[in-house]
């Protein structure tokens, strides 16, 4: 077990980290001030990704494509809250849960109708292909490193937004007396809109983003919501901080499990098996995490004023 291995595997847990910390600061948002359950925030994710390689591949740039993805994705957003979502408010959970499961089903068939059901190529432009030599000769892409610093940056808009903005006055007295500011003036419908629309835009943009690591495809979005629905449960939901350390805390346990737990079942166990053992095992650490955390914090890490 090599240094070189470690950091190589430190950043990667970062970099899964930051690409999860933009699907569930948008997913905590939503929850924490409209109250709804968005199974289709995925979806949102998958458009990101698409708009990105099709732009991408008509214009040859990508920084263009990733900002109609952005662009698209939010778009997107703001008509599925506008048409759909604002009829879901004062419905039951499980009203929500439908709704918004059957529009991944939408979303789903929709894009395989415009796209096809092949995967669909983005790559990374050249100037961020390559390597930079990090401390140990640890030999790590250009690419990976530049995601995590997009992750890092947002994350430092988005506590900017919130605690400094006068839009983010009004999101976080939405989560706390939504009724209230309602009575003050406050045009709920249209924050409402704007929420929805930034969450559906950070979304693409991690789909964007990750899209050229793996293949764009349908139901592309469907696996990382699952995580993400997994760190805003261990942040604590409508918490950025707690989406911010919850993804770290995901991203680290999931890569160096992946990595080490079979590697560590090897010291007595055959090849074979301890491969198999330590897959199996690694594929549930984040739920055992989690399980932990709430056993301790049921609330999560941090309340949704942190």
């Amino acid at each position: 077990m090599s240094v070189t291995l470690l950091i190589e595997q430190l950043l990667n847990g970062v970099q899964l980290g930051t690409m999860l910390f933009l699907m569930a600061s948008g997913l905590t948002l939503v929850f924490g001030v409209m109250g709804l359950i968005n199974l289709a925030h995925g979806s949102f994710y998958m458009v990101g990704a698409y708009a990105t390689a099709a732009v991408t591949a008509s214009t040859g740039s990508f920084l263009v494509g990733l900002g109609a993805g952005i662009i698209a994705a939010a778009l997107v957003g703001a008509l599925v809250e506008l048409i759909v979502i604002r009829r879901l408010y004062h419905r039951p959970h499980l009203d929500q849960v439908l709704a918004t499961f059957a529009l991944i089903l939408i979303f789903s068939e929709g894009t395989r109708w415009i796209f096809g059901s092949s995967p669909m190529r983005l790559s990374p432009p050249s100037w961020l292909t390559g390597f930079v030599t990090l401390p140990g000769d640890t030999r790590y892409p250009i690419y990976r490193l530049m995601l995590i610093g997009v992750g890092i940056t947002v994350s430092i808009a988005l506590y900017f937004l919130i605690s400094k903005t006068r839009l983010g006055m009004r999101i976080r007295a939405g989560e706390s007396d939504r009724e209230m500011i309602g009575a003050l003036g406050v045009n709920i419908s249209k924050l409402y809109t704007l929420v929805f629309a930034l969450g559906a835009g950070l979304a693409g943009l991690a789909g964007a983003l990750v899209g050229a690591l793996q293949s764009v495809q349908v139901g592309m979005g469907e696996p990382v919501l699952i995580l993400a629905f997994v760190v805003i449960v261990i942040g604590g939901i409508g918490s950025i901080k707690g989406a911010l350390f919850g993804a770290l805390l995901v991203g680290l346990v999931d890569t160096l499990g992946r990595v080490y737990l079979p590697i560590f079942f090897r010291t007595f166990m055959p090849p074979s098996e301890a491969s198999g053992v330590g897959a199996a095992l690694a594929a549930m650490l984040i739920y055992i995490l989690m399980a932990i955390i709430l056993a301790f914090k049921p609330k999560g890490l941090f309340s949704a004023h942190d």
